[in-house]
C-alpha cells in the first residue's frame, strides 16, 4: 500500500505548489506508515524531477507522452488511475487548484473513491478515514469521513508548510499505453502574458475594492503592488463597472486564490469575495467603516483612507 501524488509541472519545472503537495504526502504517509510515490507527466528533466526527493518523495515516476502535452481530463485522469493500480496506491492526492480539480471527478469514478476537496490538515484519524477541510467560505470547518477503500485528496493551496528532507528518491521511466480516442482535447492556439504577475501564481496580492471610489484612484494601489513584487486584483463590481480587467477579478465567481499575502483596499468583505481569498495565509484590511465585514476575517486592519494610507505604505517600503 502506498501514498500516490500527482505533481503537475510548468513548462518542465516544479512550483512551490508542487513542493507543497509532497511535503504534504510524505507526512501523510508516515502517519499510515506507508511509502510516498510522486508521479510527474510531462517532459521534465530528471534534476528536477529529484527535487521532489528534498521534500519526502522516496521514488519518482516519469510519464512522457505527446498526447498528454496538453491537459484532458480524462485522459489524465485515465493514467493516473492506471498507475495508482499498479503501485497498489490507496492515497492518491493532487492540489485543490483548476487543474486538481478538472482530474479528481473522473479519477474518483474510475477507483471508485471517495474525495476529500481543499483539505487543509493531515487527517485527524485514519481509523476512521477523517480528514479536516474548510467550510462556508472559510467560515466554518468540516471533519469529513471518508469510507471508501481509496481516498483522493485534494489540498488547499498555501495551507501546509514546506518540509525538507533527506534527498533518497530514485527517479523511474514508466509507460502507460493510451489510446488516441481517449484525447479529445486540442490547442489551437497559445497566447502568454508576459511581464505581469499572475494571480494564481502570486505570493502576494494586493486587491481594490469600490472603495477605491474611482479608476482614477488606483495608482497608488498599483504602485503599492510593484514595490511588493506583488499582483493586483479587484472586487466583482470594480470589474463590472469597467475600473479594472475581468481577469482580476477574485472571489466565487472570479479567480479563487491563495496567496502567503492578501491586502483589501476598499472591500468591504462579502461572503461572495470572501469565498475566493478566505484561503489566503494573511489578511490585510484597510477600510475607513471599522465595522466593515473583511476585519471579521483580517489578521491585521487599518481603520483609514486608501488615499492617505497606500502613499504612507509605499513609502514605508522604498525607505526601508
Amino acid at each position: 500500500m502506498s501514498v500516490l501524488v500527482y505533481t503537475e509541472n510548468w513548462d518542465g519545472k516544479f512550483k512551490k505548489l508542487s513542493f507543497e503537495l509532497i511535503s504534504y504526502a510524505s507526512e501523510l504517509a508516515k502517519m499510515l506508515n506507508s511509502t510516498l510515490t510522486a508521479l510527474s507527466i510531462g517532459k521534465v528533466e530528471e534534476t528536477e524531477l529529484m527535487k521532489l526527493g528534498g521534500y519526502g518523495a522516496v521514488k519518482v515516476l516519469s510519464l512522457e507522452n505527446e498526447l498528454l502535452s496538453v491537459l484532458d481530463n480524462r485522459a489524465y485522469s485515465y493514467v493516473i488511475s492506471e498507475v495508482a493500480g499498479k503501485i497498489n496506491a490507496r492515497v492518491i492526492i493532487l492540489s485543490n487548484n483548476s487543474t486538481g480539480k478538472a482530474i479528481t471527478p473522473g479519477l474518483s469514478v474510475r477507483l471508485k473513491a471517495g474525495v476529500g476537496s481543499g483539505v487543509s490538515r493531515l487527517p485527524l484519524a485514519s481509523e476512521p478515514f477523517t480528514v479536516y477541510k474548510r467550510t462556508y467560505s472559510g467560515n466554518a470547518f468540516a471533519h469529513q469521513v471518508i469510507k471508501s477503500e481509496i481516498k483522493i485528496l485534494t489540498l488547499a493551496q498555501n495551507s501546509f508548510n514546506l518540509v525538507e528532507t533527506e534527498n533518497n528518491a530514485s527517479v523511474e521511466k514508466i509507460n502507460i499505453p493510451l489510446d488516441n480516442n481517449l484525447v479529445n482535447t486540442r490547442v489551437q492556439d497559445v497566447k502568454r502574458e508576459s511581464g505581469k504577475i499572475l494571480l494564481t501564481d502570486a505570493d502576494i496580492v494586493v486587491s481594490g475594492g469600490r472603495g477605491m471610489k474611482s479608476p482614477d484612484n488606483w495608482a497608488p494601489l498599483v504602485e503599492l503592488a510593484e514595490a511588493m513584487g506583488a499582483a493586483t486584483a479587484c472586487s466583482r463590481p470594480v470589474s463590472d463597472e469597467g475600473w479594472r480587467p475581468h481577469e482580476e477579478h477574485t472571489g466565487q465567481t472570479g479567480k479563487i486564490i491563495s496567496p502567503n499575502l492578501y491586502i483589501a483596499v476598499g472591500i468591504s468583505g462579502a461572503t461572495q469575495h470572501l469565498a475566493g481569498v478566505s484561503s489566503s495565509k494573511y489578511i490585510v484590511a484597510i477600510n475607513t467603516d471599522k465595522d466593515a465585514p473583511i476585519f471579521e476575517s483580517a489578521q491585521y486592519g487599518i481603520v483609514g483612507d486608501a488615499m492617505k494610507v497606500l502613499p504612507k505604505l509605499v513609502d514605508a517600503l522604498k525607505n526601508r
